[in-house]
């Protein structure tokens, strides 16, 4: 139960049917709940008498300040008696979306109206971000900044607020305790678990605070913040015993260089265990480390909903990396889709040769836990569930990103979501798999070796031989073969190949025989005439599973616009590859053959040259005086027309004998089913809003089912 709908159950307070107004009841104050900082108010309230245990009736809300000859109004007063004469705790409350410099202004308000009203404490607070302040009994009143304010009844603060289990001095076993002479009441909080939306706060306020408003690169900001993310993961995750104070956050009577000195030595301990994370130490000064902290202090990173925190975490990264990198995430619906569409299973070997912020990645990750509780209960069987699921994402599961502040924010993505960070490189995920190992270390990038590859590559960006030397690798690097040319044509190279396209090769090198990709592909590469020969390669290595439709919207609110498709495909085995390409080798001779196509053209040819050899013979006859440049020029446009015709009549047959090749293809390949589904509504809009409808998840399910039988029936 939440504290709002806890208030109402106490009879603190109620709202109307529409619930646009809340009323206070005890001073019977009726306000507008739509208001958003009614809505810090209401909680705080309820906080200050439901977890801090004041009574309501010494809490004076909307209080009147005396401000030298001006009036002003506090939103919360706290008071020692019942008669409201003594004041001892000032609140200031201010909605969520607010920047650290309004924040600050408040908190130089609040202070101001705590000094005026002889309070003894000061809690600003926009409930994203908390301060609080002991304001001193003698002149100069400089503010003391405290990490709570005293429950009802305690005399003295502990030096922190959070600590393991939340447990209070006076509850259970007391393994670890404060000082003893602090109040014998105190209570200790266990870290928050936050939602979605408010972890997008934190991180969006954060990074702000960070960048400044332009005083530092907004790149520069997310790798510092990064960093004390990863510190904040890493002192959640460091074994203690209850009752034991967590390290990232506030200490009473500390400087600040202090709480850095204690975050950098959390950053080394995580920097031996995980040194691929960051290579540079922290950078931020002891103010601006302080200032992350008070938004992440409270709450939980590893308890939070796993889906919540990679929602927040993309949505926040989203914005800055579309800008800075040209990137665009792939939406979860689509990531869902395709992960549960295959049969990842905890031995699978599974690569995103594109991660970008390793959506696809963490939800093979998540589905790998999900089977883990199937065998293992995570509680009573904990060890065993998670050696099921942690062993897959330290060995099985890769990814490669090109831009190597993304790699980290992928590698930061995953340590969010528990782990997996430890074979996500940063590098071009077009190299050779030598190249790849040769430049990270990392030796498990083998061709050949993949069970499932998962991946949304860049689209429209292209790869050209003058900058990539490596073009000339790919078949698909190179111009296509022309079967009915007449002439041996030389292989070369082309000028420039679209990525999207080198990408279905190069996961066909990863996978082994029978491994499956599932990529996004944009729709030309099914439908253009330009790009038949992609089609003609796809068909020698791969098995078309299946070819789902989504609608031109389905990445529009990631800024690109392009209609796409998700292919998935199985590698075939090397002697199907070759027996399909034989098949249509000596099918091509066959079409030539039976209409004597070589011999036709040279027939042609012959024609073409005695028909212009004639009119240079009878413009000369005419024309004797003239040269041969003289000649060309008079019969220039006659001998154009016969080259035409030429031309002509060898593009038809051309177009003939290509047609009665995909003709008889048809029917002298293997044939086989391929399942087909046009999505149109998959989840969410054109603006990225929820729908009430994802026609991908029947879809997926169906797909499963196709998948599950192709394995079975086709070995």
């Amino acid at each position: 139960m939440n504290i709002i709908d806890q208030g109402i159950k106490q009879g603190l307070i109620k709202f109307d049917e529409s619930r646009n107004f809340i009323t206070y009841i005890h001073q019977n104050k009726k306000r507008n709940f739509n208001n958003p900082e009614e809505k810090v108010q209401a909680e705080t309230f309820l906080t200050l008498v439901l977890i801090y245990g004041y009574s309501e009736k010494r809490i004076k809300q909307f209080a009147s300040v005396q401000m030298g000859s001006e009036i002003k109004e506090a939103d919360l007063i706290v008071y020692n008696d019942d008669k409201h004469e003594e004041t001892y705790i000032l609140v200031e409350c201010k909605k969520e979306d607010l920047t650290d410099q309004q924040f600050n202004i408040a908190v130089d308000q609040a202070y101001s109206y705590a000094v005026a009203e002889g309070a003894k404490y000061v809690w600003t607070t926009s409930r994203i971000k908390n301060q609080y302040y002991e304001v001193p009994d003698k002149k100069p009143k400089s503010r003391i900044e405290i990490p709570d304010i005293p429950q009802f009844g305690i005399n003295k603060l502990a030096p922190y607020k959070y600590v393991k289990g939340g447990i209070s001095q006076v509850e259970g076993n007391r393994v670890y305790e404060p000082e003893e002479d602090y109040g014998k009441k105190q209570k200790f909080f266990e870290l928050e678990v936050v939602s979605e939306s408010e972890l997008t706060k934190i991180f969006i306020q954060s990074h702000q605070a960070l960048w400044g408003g332009g005083q530092r690169n907004p790149s520069v900001a997310f790798d510092e913040l990064d960093k004390l993310i990863f510190c904040k993961i890493w002192d959640e995750k460091r074994h203690r015993i209850n009752g034991e104070p967590y390290d990232f956050q506030l200490f009473r009577g500390e400087d600040p260089e202090d709480l850095l000195n204690r975050v950098k030595k959390i950053y080394a301990i995580g920097e031996k265990e995980a040194p691929e994370v960051f290579k540079d130490g922290i950078s931020l000064s002891a103010q601006e480390t302080l200032t992350i902290v008070k938004y992440f202090q409270r709450i939980n990173l590893n308890k939070t909903d796993l889906d919540s925190k990679g929602k927040a975490f993309e949505t926040f990264m989203g914005s800055y990396f579309r800008g800075d990198f040209g990137q665009y995430f792939t939406p979860r619906p689509i990531v869902k889709f395709i992960v549960d569409s295959v049969p990842i299973t905890q031995k699978s070997k599974v690569l995103d040769t594109s991660c970008g912020s390793g959506g696809f990645l963490l939800y093979a990750l998540d589905k790998v836990r999900e089977q883990a509780t199937e065998y293992y209960d995570p509680i009573k069987e904990e060890k065993d569930h998670y050696k099921f699921w942690h062993d897959f994402a330290e060995k099985n599961l890769f990814g490669i990103e090109i831009n190597d502040q993304i790699a980290r924010t992928a590698k930061m993505n995953m340590i969010i979501h528990d782990d997996g960070h430890t074979n996500v490189i940063a590098s071009d995920g077009l190299l050779k798999d030598i190249d790849l190992q040769n430049n990270t270390k990392n030796f498990e990038f083998k061709y050949n070796s993949f069970d499932f590859i998962v991946t949304n590559p860049p689209f429209g960006s292209s790869i050209k031989q003058t900058e990539k030397a490596y073009l000339h690798q790919y078949n698909l690097g190179k111009k296509e073969d022309d079967w009915l040319s007449v002439k041996a044509l030389r292989e070369k190279v082309r000028d420039s190949q679209s990525t999207e396209v080198l990408f279905i090769e190069q996961c066909h090198k990863f996978l082994h025989e029978n491994g499956y990709l599932a990529i996004v592909i944009p729709d030309g590469i099914l439908t253009n005439s330009s790009l038949q020969y992609v089609r003609d390669n796809i068909e020698e290595m791969y098995r078309i599973v299946a070819v789902v439709s989504l609608p031109q919207t389905a990445f529009s609110a990631t800024g690109a616009g392009v209609k796409s498709s998700v292919l998935f495909l199985r590698k075939h085995k090397k002697k199907q590859t070759e027996k399909i390409i034989n098949q249509k080798d000596n099918l091509k001779e066959k079409v030539k053959t039976d209409n004597k196509y070589i011999e036709t053209i040279e027939k042609w040819e012959k024609e073409k040259k005695e028909a212009i050899k004639k009119l240079e013979t009878e413009a000369k006859k005419k024309n004797p005086s003239f040269n041969k440049k003289e000649i060309n020029e008079l019969i220039k446009d006659d001998k154009t027309k016969i080259q035409n015709e030429f031309k002509d009549k060898v593009n038809f047959l051309k177009e003939e004998l290509t047609e009665n090749y995909f003709s008889a293809k048809q029917t002298t390949l293997d044939d086989y089913p391929i399942f087909m589904a046009i999505a149109e509504d998959i989840g969410y809009d054109a603006t990225g809003r929820e729908t009430q409808n994802n026609e991908l998840v029947e879809i997926g399910k169906e797909l499963s089912k196709f998948i599950n039988r192709i394995n079975e029936t086709e070995v």
